[in-house]
Order: structure tokens, then C-alpha cells, then sequence
């Protein structure tokens, strides 16, 4: 796709979308407010196009000190019950449109990772850097259960960094191959369908589940 174009298209959507927002934004930062003490917030540096990190937006979903962590599961007692909500719904991913219009993000493109696991990028992972990061891409749908996935493991950074992410990645490179303006729309149309309503798990999911069962029988072995 023409860099130009893809641009032109996530200035369109991505500024749109914030101007309708906007009232939503407004009640759902009030609401996480309401609900523990701490700001509306939560920004974390992540790595972007050409490996230079830039400062990723989010509603806060956990209580004030909890979202250091990089590794969060289903039922995380870090979360607060507005986070619930919010992390359900991807709802707390709506600041990251302004991401967008600053240009530190695309509307689909892989997900940016924390510093410290893009240092942990094998050769063949390393042209996801070429790119921004993206809100969405094949990756994210696929994985959209990665809490519950995660919560099933006996070591979740191990369970992470050896199967879900890389498992993510093979996936995004796969996405950057057609990447294409007709994918780019569908993949907007696939993750608002699955915001609305949850499917079954992608056959990727069962495969990474299975590999989370293995690394735990060797932690019990």
C-alpha cells in the first residue's frame, strides 16, 4: 500500500473517530476517576517505526502504581472494575487514536511492544520496525483473548516471550505481506465485530494453549 495513502486514510478515520468520541472519552476518563484514586491516564513508552520509542496513550485500567507490569492476565487484582470493563471492550485503547493523528501509530500495523521485548526481537521479526505500530492488525484479533490465555500459565513472562509473542509476530509479518487498503478495511471491520461480540478462539489459540500446557508440565515435572 502507498505510504501517502494509508496515512491519508488513518488521519481520515482516526481524527473522525476522536471528534465523535470525544463525548465518550470525556465519560469514560470521569468514570475511571470515580472508581480509584489516580489520573484518567496511563501512558508507557513503547518502540515504534525505526525503533524509536514514543509514548503510547490508554485509559488507566488498574490501580495507581499496578500497570508498571508488563505481563497481565485474567483476573489481575491490579485491575479495577471500571479496568474490567474497559480491557474487556479494548475501550482503553480509545486515546491511542491520537497516537494515530500524531503519526506514532497507524490504524492497523503491528502492535508496539515495551523496550525491553523488542530488545528480544529475533532477525526475522526486526522489519516489523519498518512500519508504525498499529491499533489492530491479524495479531490482535487472533490473539484478543491473550488475558484468559496468559492467566492459564504457570510462568506468564515465559508463557509470553516463548509462546505468545512470538506466535504474534509470525502473524504480523503475515499481515505486513498483503498489507493492502481493502485488508486494511476489513481488519477495522473484523475488530469492531469482535468488540461488539466474542467468537470462538482461532485455531492459532488452541495451538498456543497447548504449547502453555507443555512449558507448565515442565514446570511441574
Amino acid at each position: 500500500m502507498a505510504l501517502g495513502l494509508k496515512r491519508l486514510l488513518d488521519v481520515t478515520l482516526a481524527g473522525g473517530a476522536l471528534l465523535v468520541g470525544a463525548p465518550l472519552l470525556a465519560v469514560l476518563a470521569a468514570a475511571v476517576k470515580l472508581d480509584s484514586p489516580g489520573p484518567a491516564m496511563f501512558v508507557q513508552t513503547r518502540v515504534g517505526r525505526g525503533g524509536r520509542p514514543f509514548r503510547i496513550m490508554k485509559l488507566r485500567t488498574m490501580t495507581t502504581g499496578g500497570e508498571g507490569a508488563q505481563i497481565t492476565a485474567h483476573g489481575d487484582k491490579r485491575i479495577t472494575r471500571v479496568g474490567a470493563l474497559l480491557r474487556r471492550t479494548k475501550l482503553d485503547e480509545l486515546p491511542q487514536l491520537w497516537n494515530v493523528v500524531r503519526g506514532d501509530m497507524s490504524i492497523v500495523g503491528p502492535r508496539p511492544e515495551v523496550p525491553d521485548y523488542v530488545a528480544r526481537y529475533r532477525p526475522e521479526w526486526r522489519p516489523l520496525l519498518d512500519v508504525r505500530p498499529g491499533l489492530t492488525d491479524l495479531a490482535s484479533l487472533s490473539f484478543r483473548g491473550e488475558e484468559e490465555l496468559l492467566a492459564l500459565a504457570h510462568d506468564r513472562e515465559r508463557a509470553y516471550t516463548e509462546v505468545v509473542m512470538p506466535m504474534k509476530l509470525q502473524l504480523a509479518l503475515e499481515g505486513l505481506e498483503r498489507s493492502s487498503v481493502a485488508d486494511d478495511l476489513r481488519l477495522i471491520a473484523q475488530t469492531a465485530l469482535a468488540v461488539i461480540r466474542r467468537g470462538g478462539d482461532d485455531p492459532i489459540v488452541e495451538e498456543a494453549r497447548r504449547r502453555i500446557e507443555d512449558l507448565n508440565a515442565e514446570t511441574t515435572s
